[in-house]
């Protein structure tokens, strides 16, 4: 029988659990994963591995898309439009979305913002959780890398930590899959989330990211993939062979 953290993720989502079966062969529910995908700004876990979130949701598991800001920079109207359209995304993937009250471009990682989004892990009591690579242009994706360690750590290295790439090349650099996730079949939601990020020029963007999934789909031998790197400490999970 599976144990709590030997996890095999099926039909292509990062933690699906295969079946268990007790000593006498009667067939178990699978265990249900709570998986949390942090991002720097409303668009960046729905670009970097909305397919796998829509793999995860529609097998049931609960998963939350945790943002560090709301997408608005200091001195700009706080109009709402970017948290609508973080909603609108998750109700697209069935994820449900989570804000961490940091602003857009002065994102700040001390003593005071550990602690403080510590707190909004452990509650969560996560089983996974995936975040940005840590070498990346953008400041705020680096600051949600070093905030979601710094969570792992005091969590006792608890949960799976995975690291997902956006806009490779541009953002994210030197990344080097260990995992894969298959998105074929999800590809299609993943860009109505992305496209529901409409104020952030989707067309432009998600065509660059398109370029990613086929890139990885061709390192993994279908026609979209996405790519993780499971930190080597964390919890074993088995990514998906087809």
């Amino acid at each position: 029988m599976l144990n709590r953290r030997e996890v095999m993720i099926g039909a292509g989502a990062v933690a699906g659990i295969a079946a268990a079966s007790s000593a006498g062969g009667v067939e178990v529910e699978p265990r249900k994963l709570k998986i949390i995908v942090a991002g720097g700004h409303p668009g960046d876990p729905e670009y970097g591995c909305g397919g796998t979130v829509a793999r995860c949701a529609e097998l049931g598991h609960d998963v939350v898309l945790l943002y560090l800001n709301d997408g608005v920079p200091e001195g700009k109207p706080r109009d709402g439009v970017r948290i609508g359209e973080a909603h609108k995304a998750c109700a697209i993937l069935q994820a449900r979305p989570v804000f961490a009250g940091q602003i857009d471009g002065a994102a700040v990682v001390d003593q005071t913002h550990y602690q403080a989004f510590r707190k909004l892990i452990e509650p969560e009591r996560p089983d996974v959780v995936c975040t940005h690579w840590p070498i990346d242009n953008h400041a705020d994706h680096r600051a949600m890398s070093m905030l979601v360690y710094d969570a792992w750590l005091h969590s006792g290295k608890r949960f799976a930590l995975y690291y997902y790439e956006v806009s490779n090349g541009e953002d994210t650099l030197q990344f080097a899959p260990t995992h894969y996730t298959d998105i074929t079949p999800m590809e299609s939601k993943k860009k109505l989330a992305c496209f529901a990020h409409a104020s952030q020029s989707p067309s432009k963007f998600y065509a660059l990211q398109e370029q990613v999934t086929r890139m990885r789909g061709i390192e993994r031998g279908c026609r979209y993939a996405e790519g993780f790197v499971r930190q080597i400490q964390s919890p074993e999970i088995h990514l998906p062979t087809s």
